[in-house]
């Protein structure tokens, strides 16, 4: 059996790599939900959403999230009457978090409704949320002057006398990500929620009889972090770390899509491989990085962490399947 952890688009490529290579049914994804919200009333999930999209064959090739061939008249719609249209949520998409809340209301856990999903997109993949409680994460944002002395607006409250820096504040990752475009400074992350949370029911039986635990090239910080968070699943992974293998999604030092390598500077890490392999150190044996972080070999090695130098960017299906291949003969 294999594990994954998963979180955003890369996830989602990797993990259509991998059932080209191997049996679905023989892969646990075990995805991040600090990124869930409320929104009009409808519990969204955008993680798990955009993995199970992915391996139905139905996610938007553009974006590599939400659902191919949207329409947006609800949206549209919602605008025209003023209402908060910031987060898009399209019509065919809809549907899938009108059915959530209903089975969460009607008492189903968070576990269940995502398998029963997965089920009706035919997903062959074991799809579990990290947990069924509630963890969120939350960024302290930092408010900078601008060229004129007075603070971001976006960013914080109105600027102090004299064009003073401003007082930071804390926002829901979608404010950060989604609204305001991920194109503001953070001071800190905290996952709200995760101390009392348990592991969803099969994630820790899951990592402890896995043949293969692969971290996934997402977010260390947001997208990685509250899974780790959730306690006991990082002590699982570090006692099964020379099974685990991990892939960098950061590539001569940029992330390849979002904000990874900004919040790693900000939150002062090393922006690159090797300040991904110290993050890792304590629950991944194996970090494969691309091939234009080669020179950086010794130095991920250094962190202690075995490093494996291959093409890591999934342009294409058959790259992805061949990125899969590349992290399966790094177990091997």
């Amino acid at each position: 059996m294999l594990v994954a952890l998963a979180g955003g688009v890369g996830a989602a490529r990797l993990l259509s790599g991998l059932v080209q290579v191997v049996d679905p049914a023989s892969i646990t994804a075990i995805v991040n939900t600090g990124d869930d919200l409320v929104l009009h009333g409808l519990h969204v999930s955008p993680d798990v959403d955009t993995i199970t999209y992915t391996l139905a064959g139905v996610a938007n090739p553009d974006t590599g999230w939400g659902l191919a061939a949207e329409s947006w008249t609800v949206m549209e719609e919602l605008g025209q009457l003023g209402g908060e249209d910031w987060f898009r949520l399209g019509d065919r998409d809809l549907a899938t978090h009108l059915y959530r809340t209903q089975r969460l209301a009607e008492g189903a856990t968070l576990t269940e409704v995502t398998s029963e999903l997965a089920m009706r997109r035919r997903v062959g993949v074991r799809i579990l949320p990290m947990s069924d409680d509630p963890v969120r994460t939350r960024l302290t944002l930092a408010a900078e002057p601008d060229g004129n002395g007075q603070g971001d607006v976006a960013a914080a409250p109105a600027a102090e006398p004299g064009g003073a820096r401003q007082a930071s504040r804390e926002v829901a990752f979608q404010d950060y990500f989604v609204r305001l475009r991920h194109g503001v400074p953070v001071e800190s992350v905290r996952f709200e929620g995760a101390a009392a949370a348990r592991p969803a029911p099969g994630v820790l039986d899951a990592i402890a009889a896995a043949e293969l635990v692969v971290g996934c090239p997402s977010n260390p910080i947001v997208s990685l972090g509250p899974i780790l968070a959730v306690p006991g699943v990082r002590q699982a992974l570090s006692a099964r770390r020379r099974d685990v293998v991990a892939v960098s999604p950061i590539v001569a030092g940029a992330a390849l899509k979002g904000p990874a390598d900004r919040l790693l500077e900000e939150l002062g890490h090393e922006r690159s491989v090797v300040g991904v392999a110290r993050l890792y150190a304590d629950w991944a044996g194996t970090l494969v990085v691309d091939e234009a972080d080669a020179e950086l070999a010794p130095a991920v090695e250094a962190a202690g962490v075995r490093c494996v130098v291959a093409p890591t960017i999934m342009s294409t299906p058959a790259r992805a399947a061949a990125l899969a291949k590349v992290v399966l003969d790094a177990a091997a």
